[in-house]
């Protein structure tokens, strides 16, 4: 494709007016030309933020032919068919995680991929937070040894929780798994080196107001004996390390949330800087020695998402985050959901 491609984008809510309107506005080769909002308030707000013509509906925005690449970044149940209708009008993809509520639909959404020759692909920017970088950097270069459990963490107390918003609501969001966890699932699949081969989840609601869990636990195995333990809460007033690794040599233990999202609303991204604190931790032999180590965290880059789009579109270089692959997170998502709510673990091969 030829430079600038011009970008719509379905949903002006946090999502897509911090994260997608502002991160495509980094690469030259992307232009932000639409948005697709209900809200009359925020069509203003585009207008006046981005100058970009607004559509009140999808429909309306295809029928622009100058649209060439769509985002969808709308509630989670409403992104199959919304990625679906973009890609039948021939036009490329983004859709923010989790991609879509069930295998079912992630298959629809890969067979209309490729139907019509149009790509595909999901905004899992968190496979570029400085913290996950990191751990993948110790474990590639076998620090600690063969891992064989790695558990990674989001656990903090929110006073209220809004029940009109639609991520408090399970048929909409499909709960606190699909958010914030469908990042630790992509990073499971990412880091694991075997298939799973089964799941396990429990999960609490302690709030009234909502149907969504306050509190979820998923143990994920894998084919090569490798567990990997997702745990997410919204009613901890102390909350635990975000990554804790066991290797057959070692450990590591890691705090702090990457500082990204922090100075992306701040105004500056690239102001971004970790606390030393929360630098990792690791313990693991040496020479023959047992050793403490502080490793420093690499830079985290969510640019280097659009960036790698472009380079995809413009000169066909791999996809990073293809749909294949987030498939096989969905899965998990899918039968963490079933074990959640038949108390048992479940079998599961992908």
């Amino acid at each position: 494709m030829t430079p600038p491609i011009n970008v719509g984008v379905i949903g002006y809510g946090y999502s897509g007016r911090n994260f997608h309107c502002y991160l495509i506005g980094f690469e030259r080769r992307l232009r932000l030309y639409g948005v697709v909002t209900r809200d009359p308030e925020r069509r203003r707000s585009a207008e006046r933020e981005y100058g970009v013509r607004v559509f009140g509906s999808l429909g309306e925005m295809l029928g622009d032919e100058n649209i060439q690449l769509v985002v969808v970044a709308t509630p989670h149940d409403t992104h199959a068919p919304l990625a679906i209708q973009a890609m039948e009008a021939g036009r490329h993809v983004v859709v923010e995680k989790i991609m879509c509520m069930n295998t079912a639909e992630a298959d629809a959404m890969i067979e209309a991929s490729r139907r019509n020759g149009v790509m595909l692909t999901v905004f899992h920017n968190r496979r570029w937070d400085g913290d996950y970088l990191t751990v993948r950097k110790v474990l590639d270069e076998g620090l600690i040894g063969r891992p064989y459990l790695i558990e990674e963490s989001l656990l903090g107390y929110r006073e209220r929780i809004a029940p009109d918003r639609w991520r408090s609501q399970m048929k909409q969001s499909g709960g606190i798994l699909y958010d914030w966890g469908a990042h630790f699932l992509d990073h499971a699949i990412q880091l694991a080196r075997a298939p799973v081969d089964r799941v396990y989840c429990l999960a609490t609601r302690r709030r009234g107001e909502v149907d969504i869990e306050s509190y979820l636990r998923c143990l994920i195995h894998f084919e090569d004996d490798l567990t990997f333990g997702i745990e997410l809460g919204n009613m901890a007033r102390i909350d635990r390390p975000r990554w804790y690794v066991l290797g057959e040599l070692g450990a590591l233990t890691k705090t702090g949330v990457d500082p990204q999202e922090r100075a992306m609303n701040a105004g500056d991204i690239d102001a971004a800087v970790e606390d030393p604190r929360d630098y990792a931790r690791v313990r693991t032999v040496v020479d023959g020695e047992v050793r403490d180590m502080t490793i420093p965290t690499l830079r985290g880059d969510w640019k280097a998402f659009y960036r790698n789009v472009a380079d995809h579109l413009v000169d066909g270089k791999e996809l990073a985050v293809k749909p294949e692959e987030v498939r096989r997170a969905v899965a998990v998502a899918e039968a963490a959901r079933r074990s959640a709510e038949e108390g048992r673990s479940v079998e599961l091969h992908v």
